[in-house]
C-alpha cells in the first residue's frame, strides 16, 4: 500500500503571531534599527537620527576634551542600543545551535552563561580601565567629591552600554519562551541589578557563575565542577559583601558632606538625604537578596546531591536481602516441606 503524504510541519506561522515574532525577532529588530542608521544620512531626518545614535548633553566648549552630562535624551541612545543587543544576542544564539550538538537544556544553558560570560568578560575589563583611568582606583573619594561632575566620553558610552544590554535582557525573557511563573522574578531581579548594583564587582562574579555553568554542562565526569562552583560561590559571597561596604561608604559617609536640602534637576544635582537614603536602602536589600539566593541554591544542590542516589540504591537492597531471608528461611525447613514448596511454587507459575 502506498503511504499517505504527511502534511510537512515546517509551515511558517501567521505573520504577527506570538511564534512568528519569536521566530523572526532578530529580523524584526534589525529592520527598526535600520530605519535610524538610514535616517542618519539623509539630511532631513538626521537631526533626530542623531539623538538615537550619537551621545547628547555634550558641556564642553571648542578645544577641550568632550565632556558629557546626563539627560533625558540619553533614554533615545539607549533605545537604539538596546536594539542592536537583542541582534548580536540573536546572532550568537543562532552559532551555538548549529556548531553544537546538544540537548535543548544544555543548549539553553550554553546559549545563555555562554553569551553572558563574554558580556561580563568584556564589561569587567572595560570598567577597570575606566576606573584606573578616571582614577577612581585607589582614590575612591572621587566618587563623591566631584559630584555632579561631567562626564568622558567612554565613560558616557559605558553607563549607556550597560543600561541598553540590561533592556535587552527583558524581551529575551519572552523571546527564549520563559515560563510565565519564572518571567516576574527574572524580571524584576534584572531591573533591580541595572539600578543598584556596583557593575565591576557584579560583573566578576557573574563571570565566574556563568563560566562554572559552562563547565558543569561540559564536564561529563564531574572532576572541575565542584570546585568552580567552590569560587563562583565565594566571589559572589565577597562581591555582595564588598558592594555593600562601597555603598555604606559612599552614599552614607561620602555623598554626606556636599548634600542639600533642594533638589536641583537641571544641573543634575540629586543629592538629597532622601533620595540617598531610597538609593543605599535598594541597594542594601538586593545585595541582601542576591546574597541569600546564592546560598538558597547552594543548599537545594546540596539535598539534590545527597537525596538522589540514595532512592536506586535502597531498592535493590531490600529485593536482594528478601530473596536471601525466604532462601535461609527455607533451608532451615526439612527435605519434605521444601519439596512441598517447590512444587506449589510451580503449580503457582502454571
Amino acid at each position: 500500500m502506498v503511504k499517505p503524504i504527511r502534511k510537512s510541519s515546517n509551515k511558517n506561522p501567521p505573520i504577527l503571531s506570538h511564534e512568528f515574532i519569536i521566530q523572526n525577532h532578530a529580523d524584526i529588530v534589525s529592520c527598526v534599527a535600520m530605519v535610524f542608521v538610514v535616517g542618519l544620512m539623509v539630511q532631513a531626518t538626521s537631526p533626530i537620527a542623531s539623538i538615537f545614535i550619537t551621545l547628547q548633553h555634550n558641556v564642553t566648549e571648542a578645544g577641550e576634551t568632550p565632556l558629557y552630562s546626563p539627560g533625558v535624551k540619553d533614554w533615545a541612545s539607549v533605545f537604539f542600543y538596546s536594539l542592536i543587543c537583542i541582534v548580536i544576542h540573536a546572532i550568537i544564539q543562532e552559532k551555538f545551535q548549529k556548531k553544537l550538538h546538544l540537548s535543548k537544556s544544555k543548549l539553553a544553558v550554553f546559549s545563555t552563561s555562554g553569551q553572558l560570560a563574554v558580556f561580563y568578560l568584556v564589561s569587567a575589563g572595560w570598567g577597570l580601565d575606566l576606573a584606573i583611568k578616571e582614577h577612581f582606583i585607589p582614590d575612591i573619594a572621587r566618587l563623591w567629591s566631584d559630584y555632579p561632575a561631567p562626564m568622558p566620553f567612554m565613560l558616557k558610552l559605558y553607563i549607556i552600554v550597560q543600561l541598553a544590554y540590561n533592556i535587552h535582557e527583558i524581551p529575551e525573557l519572552y523571546f527564549q519562551r520563559i515560563k510565565r511563573e519564572e518571567y516576574t522574578g527574572k524580571a524584576v531581579q534584572i531591573s533591580t541589578v541595572w539600578l543598584y548594583a556596583f557593575l565591576i564587582l557584579h560583573h566578576i562574579s557573574e563571570l565566574f557563575n556563568h563560566v562554572s555553568q559552562l563547565i558543569q554542562t561540559v564536564d561529563k565526569d564531574e572532576k572541575f565542577t565542584k570546585g568552580t562552583r567552590l569560587v563562583s560561590n565565594i566571589l559572589q559571597i565577597l562581591a555582595r559583601l564588598g558592594s555593600i561596604i562601597l555603598a555604606i561608604l559612599t552614599l552614607f559617609y561620602g555623598f554626606a558632606l556636599g548634600e542639600q536640602r533642594e533638589l536641583d534637576i537641571q544641573t543634575g544635582y540629586y543629592n538629597t538625604p532622601a533620595i540617598r537614603f531610597a538609593v543605599l536602602a535598594g541597594v542594601l536589600l538586593l545585595q541582601m537578596y542576591l546574597t541569600f539566593k546564592v546560598i538558597s541554591q547552594e543548599i537545594a544542590r546540596s539535598r539534590e546531591s545527597k537525596g538522589l542516589p540514595a532512592v536506586p540504591k535502597s531498592k535493590p537492597q531490600k529485593k536482594e536481602k528478601s530473596k536471601k531471608n525466604k532462601k535461609s528461611e527455607e533451608s532451615d525447613l526439612p527435605e519434605v516441606d521444601q519439596n512441598t514448596n517447590k512444587t506449589l511454587r510451580k503449580q503457582k507459575v502454571k
